[in-house]
């Protein structure tokens, strides 16, 4: 057991029901894109993608299996403490003689185990193909609406002028349509008109069991436990230790049933051994493994991102002042001062090229006639004078 969810009694919240329903679903997810990331550098692994359905579904096989025959408990419930009880209801009447229900719980059947591997397992494989049938079907009827089937679009080409050569071909089409792709095609398209209707029913049946039990009118969390008879219980710290009783029990069991010679014995044994530490450490191994991959994962992007990342240095010093030319203006001691009529500066402008400052009317005047710099002798023009509106 991984997750003890806290709460009284011996009845589940409706949270820790929530989570482990979504468990699987989760570690689908999880297990589908760590593969789809796997088969980036190892393309064999794309036929395991290519097969999603069928692998998922013989992974929950084994491990739902295995789970309701040791501890009474499919694989995510188990990992929350929880156990699946039959459930008998006997009429009984008090003192008052108003009549009541004793409910009792009894460990599950032989029955009920098989019953509930086909809801864990089989019926949702079912659904998954449904849906993906339902899907190309639906993206079929959208693109024939759009442009057309593909027998129309062909039949408006005339690609003979004889009208032998169309019966011709024609009946070489039917004769290559076999009976099979006939039944598979209506197959398709009944599945595409009940599909909607089948899944909005299911939907609403989960979402009224939920709701009900959310609101305590009922003891059954879905349809399927409710026609097997199988209530959801939290386990107690005596059936947790009566489960490691009885794992061992019935390994004992099975290694007794060995036959052969003892070279064959030892090897059915090691065998034995090896499936036992897979399917003891499958529920948390799975978990830990899809966890450490993601962490992994995200450690690796982010040191790829770092190393990516452009480097952001500091800004670069400003250039050198430019040096004012033997034969230029010199510059007056005052900063305030115009170098070219020595006053007060009005209308203070730049002269890009240099950085200089001047009167506008001084330095307007000045490069229309020498187009250069008065100081640093660089050349300039009008266009390369700024207005200045606050001068230091």
């Amino acid at each position: 057991m991984l997750f003890q969810v806290g709460g009284q009694g011996t009845r589940p919240t409706f949270f820790e029901m929530a989570a482990a329903q979504q468990l699987p679903a989760s570690l689908r997810a999880a297990l589908t894109y760590s593969i789809g990331v796997l088969a980036l550098r190892r393309p064999f692994l794309h036929k395991i993608l290519d097969y999603e359905d069928e692998f998922f579904s013989l992974l929950m096989l084994v491990l739902e299996t295995h789970s309701l025959r040791t501890t009474d408990a499919s694989f995510s419930e188990s990992l929350y403490g929880l156990r699946r009880r039959a459930v008998k209801i006997k009429a009984t009447l008090d003192n008052r003689s108003k009549s009541s229900d004793d409910i009792q719980h009894r460990s599950l059947e032989k029955r009920q185990r098989v019953l509930s591997v086909v809801f864990l397992v089989v019926l949702p494989y079912f659904k998954s193909k449904l849906h993906s049938i339902y899907n190309k079907e639906r993206e079929a009827m959208v693109q024939a609406s759009l442009w057309g089937s593909v027998d129309e679009r062909f039949d408006d080409v005339n690609y003979l002028d004889g009208g032998e050569a169309s019966v011709a071909s024609t009946a070489s089409l039917d004769t290559e349509t076999s009976v099979r792709t006939h039944l598979v095609k209506k197959f398709q398209k009944i599945v595409a008109a009940c599909y909607p209707w089948l899944h909005a029913s299911t939907e609403g049946l989960s979402f009224t069991y939920q709701l009900l039990y959310l609101l305590d009118a009922t003891g059954f969390y879905s349809v399927g436990l409710h026609a097997l008879g199988i209530h959801v219980c939290r386990a107690t710290g005596q059936e947790l230790m009566d489960t490691n009783s009885r794992i061992s029990k019935i390994r004992s069991r099975e290694r007794e049933r060995l036959r052969g010679p003892p070279w064959l014995k030892s090897l059915q044994g090691a065998l034995l051994r090896c499936s036992y530490a897979l399917l003891d450490y499958a529920q948390t191994g799975l978990i830990a493994a899809v966890f450490i991959f993601k962490m992994m994962e995200w450690w690796y992007q982010s040191a790829e991102e770092r190393m990516s990342a452009p480097t952001v240095y500091p800004p670069p010093p400003p250039p050198p002042a430019p040096k004012v030319a033997k034969e230029g203006i010199p510059l007056p001691p005052d900063r305030s001062i115009c170098p070219l009529c020595s006053q007060k500066r009005a209308n203070p402008s730049v002269v890009t090229v240099s950085g200089f400052v001047f009167c506008y009317a001084c330095i307007h005047k000045y490069i229309s006639q020498y187009k250069r710099c008065p100081i640093t002798l660089m050349p300039a023009t009008i266009d390369q004078i700024r207005r200045l509106f606050h001068d230091m």
